[in-house]
């Protein structure tokens, strides 16, 4: 089942044109990502698509009673605050005990709810964003670079929780990364964009695509380390592409 699709969608900025005609579509249970360059419009399209940024034309359709849970890029927080995850997650209004541990434990947490938030490490707060968009059990679940500043090791292990989360809830999932291998392994669609969209497709598609090569200057060996990269955390099996 459809649960969002964007119809010839473009947004500007004081006549600069970000975005131009960009369709596409999601399906329930589908993870895709989308990949671009610096300035390609990716946060843009996010934006879009949750009411943050108005189309200068086209438009966004979502199916009726879908639910969206959205991970930022980052979220700036006073680390002087003195603020527990569990007070954290009842913002902008109060929740459920047993629905803030239920998002606590399929974001990787449990146990973490008391725990104030100037302790927690980088990893552990992005989980805790990650909590917080689950907490509505969204059938859509967008996510902008959610790994931005987060070692290799500890985007690895985000992105085998995004999984976790597919696999519990069902949802769609669509993410904006950087991370080329990573998005190889973990999509079952692959968007490239750069104002409009250069390429899509299953990742075995898209890797070999000369316009994928070109947007990311990518030459043959670096395309093989790009899809070969070994997490040491992952299994061999794992990796196949």
């Amino acid at each position: 089942m459809r649960v969002l699709a964007t119809k010839n969608l473009s947004v500007s900025f004081g006549g600069n044109q970000v975005l131009k005609d960009i369709n596409i579509h999601i399906e329930q249970g589908e993870i895709v990502t989308i990949i671009g360059p610096n300035g390609s419009g990716k946060s843009t399209l996010l934006r879009a698509i949750i009411g943050a940024q108005v189309p200068t034309s086209g438009k966004v359709e979502i199916t009726s009673k879908q639910i969206i849970g959205y991970v930022p890029q980052r979220l700036n927080i006073d680390e002087t605050l003195p603020m527990t995850v569990y007070r954290f997650l009842s913002l902008p209004r109060r929740q459920q005990p047993g629905d803030m541990d239920a998002a606590l434990q399929q974001a990787g947490l449990s146990g973490l709810g008391k725990q104030p938030l100037s302790t927690l490490s980088g990893g552990q707060f992005q989980r805790v964003l990650l909590a917080r968009a689950l907490i509505e059990k969204p059938s859509l679940l967008l996510l902008d670079e959610a790994t931005q500043g987060l070692d290799h090791s500890g985007s690895a292990d985000f992105y085998r929780q995004i999984e976790r989360v597919r696999q519990e809830l069902g949802c769609a999932i669509l993410m904006v990364s950087h991370e080329l291998h990573t998005v190889m392994r973990t999509s079952d669609r692959v968007i490239c964009l750069n104002g409009s969209i250069c390429c899509e497709g299953a990742p075995e598609v898209v890797k070999v695509a000369p316009e994928y090569r070109l947007l990311f200057g990518l030459d043959d060996a670096e395309m093989f380390a790009s899809y070969h990269h070994h997490d040491p955390a992952t299994p061999r099996h794992e990796e196949a592409i």
